[in-house]
């Protein structure tokens, strides 16, 4: 089977590393994360000019009717480049949800705005305390005349910083850890009674913990059909968790590189220390666990768009397991081997361990996907 990119992908990908290239560079990049909005609001234009926003989207919508494999082949730039855009929130969570579940209206009201930049969207699906538990949702929906009142808080929003609106999972029935009895709201958030404490996470990106108290919602913002949310919910997050895995992949490769350049760079006892074996062998193995994740990530991507909720569970939890644990290694080794400089805030080799430190643990950390893993693998 030929896993290389498609000419089209190929082109799509040289345009956007010529753009991030172009607008980003360690300097650039850290004063962004230290800016208002935390992100380049003329790098999100041109992503709508050359069509990035409307990749994922059927034509019929306006959209370049791409699939999960055009979102990796984005991802894994925008990880090379640690980009800070909300592309994975607005474009591969809320997207995927509302394609997944939303009304004629939903879709030509919301899409079009998305793919023109002018609305940018978070999902909130996790809970303080509930860990990566997606079904442990104290978050209440409760019917009001034509609509429905919401109170409950949601943390770790990623992209909920910069968000107009935000979809959340609330429980109109059921016991609290139940996956039955969840429904989808879209929330404006500017509406009255919502709050949200905005902050960076660790890799500079910006996310959010966003608070609801007594909050009007109509029932033309249920996204879906009420109680049934949690196929959706699983589906999204595995759309995300792949991304972010596409976008470590990126990060990933970035590392091996700036590793391999010190190497070749570095000289001691009168000669570069890549010339010495025990670094060398540790070099090898880096390349070869990058290898290897790229195997899983290509197979997380192919596998997002499968409503087969096993095969795609598994390829996803599969990228997230090997990439948590072999990719945390190779972070260690790669800083182990640039010695003292790799331990400095100031080189940008921590920058790029942190994007993939961040993508560890955001949607289910080794444990939890193991744990899936474990029981997906029982399923017919």
């Amino acid at each position: 089977m030929d896993f290389g990119y498609s000419e089209e992908q190929v082109l799509f990908s040289n345009s956007l590393q010529k753009l991030l290239g172009d607008s980003y560079n360690t300097e650039t990049r850290r004063a962004l994360v230290d800016g208002d909005t935390g992100y380049s609001d003329d790098v999100w234009s041109a992503f709508a000019e050359m069509g990035l926003l409307a990749l994922p989207f059927p034509e019929d919508l306006g959209g370049l009717d791409g699939s999960s494999v055009d979102t990796m082949v984005t991802a894994i730039v925008l990880g090379r480049h640690l980009a800070l855009e909300p592309y994975i929130p607005t474009i591969v969570m809320a997207g995927s949800a509302l394609m997944l579940a939303g009304s004629d209206e939903q879709k030509s009201g919301l899409i079009e705005q998305i793919i023109s930049g002018q609305l940018k969207m978070a999902v909130g699906l996790t809970e303080p305390g509930a860990r990566f538990d997606m079904a442990e949702v104290s978050t209440r929906a409760a019917t009001n005349g034509d609509g429905y009142i919401l109170s409950g808080t949601k943390n770790v929003v990623l992209g909920g910083d910069a968000a107009d609106k935000v979809i959340v999972s609330a429980r109109t029935s059921g016991e609290t850890r139940s996956e039955d009895g969840l429904t989808l709201f879209i929330v404006d958030l500017g509406a009255e009674g919502v709050s949200r404490e905005s902050y960076r996470i660790l890799d500079g990106r910006g996310g959010a913990d966003i608070t609801l108290e007594n909050v009007r919602v109509p029932t033309t913002d249920v996204l879906g059909v009420v109680d049934q949310a949690w196929p959706v919910m699983d589906h999204v997050a595995d759309q995300a968790a792949a991304a972010l895995c596409a976008e470590s992949l990126g990060a990933f490769s970035k590392i091996n590189e700036l590793t391999l350049e010190y190497l070749k760079m570095r000289e001691q006892f009168g000669k570069p220390i890549g010339s010495f074996q025990v670094l060398q062998h540790h070099m090898a193995d880096m390349l070869i666990e990058y290898e290897m994740a790229q195997s899983l990530v290509y197979q997380a991507c192919m596998m997002a768009d499968n409503t087969d909720v096993a095969e795609r569970g598994l390829a996803v939890s599969s990228a997230k397991v090997y990439l948590g644990e072999r990719g945390h290694t190779s972070c260690q080794s790669a800083i182990q081997m640039h010695g003292g400089i790799g331990m400095t805030a100031e080189y940008e080799l921590g920058d790029f361990v942190k994007r993939m430190a961040a993508a560890e643990v955001l949607f289910g950390d080794v444990d939890h996907h193991l744990s899936r893993f474990g029981r997906l693998s029982y399923i017919d």
